[in-house]
């Protein structure tokens, strides 16, 4: 059915049947109780929206839409009073938002992401967080794209649609992290005499939590020494400086308990020929 087809059955249907006095009153009180419903409906929703800090961002977007479809529906029901018929009418706005929708596939995906992120709450801003090979603080999380600032300050913008289905490893959130470190000593030197030596470099540091207590541990021996485990509990802002101030006092450590730390070598016999 074409446009003009729609027009004109649309045109004929209001002239022949709004005239009446009954159609004008029954759609003037149409109108009456679609508004007060309206409006007891905003106010429902802005009360909920108003509970609900995670959708802040999104506030007035979602009153937008909610006002826009209770309108249209006001409309459509005004325009059934006056008998006009409204099957081409609903058919033509089908028409029009599948178009709508297919145009706008990738912007509505990312919309969807968006809210997905903001209700479920992942991550939030001043996280740190990896998401794939990608990896830094969040700095913004909008309707269409986040944004991370890496280390490196590289800002990055990753569309909410990739958000939603990829696997977020959020590094903020319970507030402490757990760092692993493996150091080898000689196969000479005492399990005992390591275990100190890394005691003493481990209580160098008050950033390491004592609840969990940190652990040493002979984790395996390799080809050229014992390979030993420190893991060490600190609070996520502390994590980095104590991670690398360990490494650089283990090495001391080692030395006052003459403990040496082996380096791969190779021994080479000569044998003369007779």
């Amino acid at each position: 059915m074409s446009l003009d087809e729609i027009l004109s059955q649309f045109t004929g249907g209001l002239t022949a049947q709004a005239l009446s006095l009954e159609n004008i009153l029954r759609t003037v009180l149409a109108l009456v109780v679609g508004v007060v419903v309206i409006k007891l409906i905003q106010r429902a929703v802005e009360r909920i929206l108003s509970r609900n800090a995670s959708l802040a961002p999104i506030h007035r977007y979602l009153r937008s839409a909610v006002s826009i479809v209770l309108w249209l529906l006001l409309a459509l029901v005004l325009l059934g009073s006056l008998g006009v018929e409204l099957t081409s009418i609903i058919a033509l706005l089908s028409v029009a938002g599948l178009a709508v929708s297919l145009a706008l596939q990738n912007t509505l995906s990312n919309l969807a992401g968006g809210i997905m992120l903001l209700v479920s709450k992942p991550m939030t801003i001043g996280d740190y967080v990896e998401i794939g090979s990608v990896s830094g603080t969040v700095s913004m999380i909008g309707l269409s794209y986040s944004t991370l600032v890496t280390v490196e300050n590289k800002e990055i913008y990753i569309p909410n649609s990739q958000l939603s289905s990829a696997t977020i490893i959020n590094y903020t959130r319970l507030g402490r992290r757990r760092m692993e470190l493996t150091f080898s000593a000689s196969y000479d030197d005492p399990a005992e005499a390591v275990k100190a030596a890394l005691q003493e470099a481990v209580d160098q540091f008050p950033a390491i939590l004592q609840d969990p207590a940190p652990e040493i541990r002979l984790c395996g021996y390799g080809d050229s020494g014992v390979n030993y485990l420190v893991r060490a509990w600190t609070a996520t802002g502390d994590y980095w400086d104590t991670y690398y101030r360990l490494l650089e006092a283990v090495l001391p450590a080692f030395r006052r308990h003459g403990v040496s730390m082996p380096y791969p070598q190779m021994d080479i016999h000569l044998r003369q020929e007779p």
